[in-house]
């Protein structure tokens, strides 16, 4: 233990700890900008910097460790100085416009500034100009970024995609695309973790919000509406509401009040992609010679963007099914319309998700195969918490309300699709019932669970073995497909999601700085889960009833033209997301 004083509070802390973690165990915060815990603690930005007694120099907090008897004071006159000169020279290489940024509210800059009371701006202005594809979903706003590294460290470090770089040196240091190419052109997963760290408005996804307004205007178009199962743990966030309090009930109300006619839950298409997926695992282990391994869910966006740019070899082994948000909208358009009465040429589809990739998968035209855009528009939570605000809804006084009828219905195994590991789950719970005819125990496999960024399990099922493997995370993924293509592990079945912790930390979720969220969302998916009535797929009634009714069975003739896409095919830069 290392013994100190900080603001002449005496402290005892463990030898290691950096000086912002000790000031904090003592309910100090050393305010900062380019810090995050784990990720990127390279004292850069010179706002944290502290005075230590019988030191010349100030200090950077964020990593600079304790040392027996030190005297530190965070706000002496000299750092008080240092740090609102530090802002100033910041704020001089950044666009002060707030009140159009989408971080306004929400900014560590903004806050700091404020907190310090810098009223105007003291330096010339240099900030950089704005050029970018204004179509491509994820945006770089050159002139309000501070150069922090943020977005360089978890590219880098957690992704391993190595999408952006600092280029330019002294005054014309910036942050870049690597080896100058065009955003289209570099390999991105678009997974919105650059946006999710960014500590300003300098990244951001495509605004796509006007076009939703349009079509709710428009007295010919009939909105259709689906939230991810991720969003219901993620969208109160924003309001205040706490965890319990943000019910699907109020989000169906919220977006009633906003003016959609139609408000369903992806849930259910989640439970629709199970089955086919299910199926098509069953189908491929039943005639192994004739399938490349393992067979990889297709479910996110980002992961599929990743393996087509990065493994194409592993292009064979996706399973076809589309996505939840890409089922639902080819059934929007096709047996939903039929079933419910409606023109499918007026219908405008939204999903609602936690993710900035679907803003591009829905933009794919060789996703679509109901004969229109399955999927019209795709919106953010961070662009649904707008609306709600835009709106004046006040999201706690809410009364709840229902899904509409039939398309709301979705289990406990379609609500987990949003945690890592949760798909597999849920398709090895319906696996085990198409293969025995018999429901296992709902937490059979439960193993897959957790935050591990690569986990790996075996279960026997009617007496064969299957070992799957799951990994969250584009770096954990490199590493698990380098393994595989080396043959040093092999598997039968293995889920990936782009991002950390699945779409529960997904680059479309609110934004806390400074605090990684997907273990505690993922784990409110799980609980909605244990207490459903049904927690397997295939005992949804609508899946049932869409079957029965429209697609006869998994795998059918109709299930391929309408569930089913082949990823080889996919162009990475649409048309719509050009120049």
């Amino acid at each position: 233990m290392v013994n100190l004083r900080i603001n002449g509070i005496a402290l005892s802390v463990q030898e290691g700890t950096t000086i912002m973690n000790a000031a904090h165990s003592a309910g100090i915060d050393i305010p900062h900008l380019c810090y995050w815990e784990g990720l990127n603690e390279i004292g850069a930005c010179r706002i944290c910097v502290v005075e230590v007694a019988g030191m010349d120099k100030l200090l950077s907090a964020c990593n600079t460790e304790v040392k027996e008897g030190m005297e530190i004071l965070t706000n002496s006159p000299r750092v008080r100085l240092s740090r609102k000169t530090n802002v100033q020279l910041i704020l001089s290489e950044h666009d002060c416009q707030c009140a159009t940024c989408t971080r306004s509210g929400n900014c560590a800059l903004q806050t700091i500034a404020k907190n310090l009371g810098i009223a105007n701006p003291i330096y010339k202005d240099i900030t950089e100009k704005f050029r970018w594809n204004r179509h491509f979903p994820l945006i770089r706003n050159s002139s309000k970024c501070i150069k922090c590294m943020r977005c360089i460290q978890v590219c880098d470090d957690i992704q391993d995609l190595h999408v952006w770089e600092m280029v330019g040196t002294a005054q014309r240091t910036s942050v870049g695309v690597r080896n100058g190419v065009r955003m289209d052109e570099a390999r991105c997963s678009l997974c919105g973790q650059c946006i999710t760290h960014c500590p300003v408005g300098a990244l951001r996804e495509r605004n796509d919000m006007d076009e939703v307004l349009d079509a709710l205007a428009d007295p010919d178009k009939i909105t259709m509406v689906q939230f991810a199962p991720a969003v219901r743990v993620a969208w109160g966030e924003k309001a205040g509401l706490h965890r319990v309090e943000q019910t699907t009930g109020k989000l169906v109300a919220a977006l009633k009040q906003i003016g959609f006619d139609y408000v369903f839950d992806t849930v259910y298409s989640a439970d629709m992609t199970i089955m086919e997926e299910g199926s098509e695992l069953i189908k491929r282990m039943g005639d192994k010679e004739k399938y490349s391994w393992p067979m990889f869910t297709s479910c996110c966006s980002g992961w599929l963007r990743f393996v087509k740019s990065e493994f194409p070899c592993f292009l064979p082994n996706l399973s076809t099914a589309k996505s939840p948000q890409q089922m639902f909208g080819a059934l929007a358009k096709t047996y939903m319309a039929e079933k419910l009465g409606i023109d499918p040429a007026r219908i405008v589809s939204v999903s609602l998700m936690p993710c900035t990739a679907k803003k591009y998968e829905a933009d794919v035209e060789q996703v679509n195969g109901s004969g229109f855009k399955d999927v019209d528009i795709v919106l953010t939570t961070r662009e649904l918490d707008n609306l709600i605000l835009a709106d004046g809804i006040n999201a706690g006084e809410l009364k709840e309300m229902p899904f509409d009828s039939f398309f709301g219905e979705g289990t406990g195994a379609g609500v987990i699709f949003g945690a890592t590991g949760g798909v597999m789950e849920a398709a090895l719970r319906s696996a085990y019932f198409l293969i025995t005819k018999e429901n296992p125990p709902a937490d059979a496999f439960k193993n897959v669970r957790g935050m591990n960024g690569w986990k790996e399990a075996t279960f026997t099922v009617a007496g064969t073995h299957m070992k799957v493997a799951v990994a969250n995370g584009l770096g954990n993924a490199r590493r698990l497909l380098n393994a595989i293509k080396a043959g040093a592990v092999e598997y039968d079945f293995v889920e990936i999601m782009a991002c950390p912790g699945g779409c529960a930390g997904g680059g479309g979720q609110p934004i806390h700085d400074g605090r990684e969220m997907a273990e505690i969302r993922g784990g409110e998916l799980y609980n909605i889960d244990s207490t459903l009535p049904r927690r397997f797929s295939h005992e949804n009634p609508t899946v049932q009833l869409t079957y029965r009714e429209y697609l006869g069975e998994p795998l059918s003739r109709r299930a391929h033209q309408l569930l089913h896409t082949e990823v080889e095919g996919w162009d990475l830069t649409p048309e719509t997301m050009k120049q």
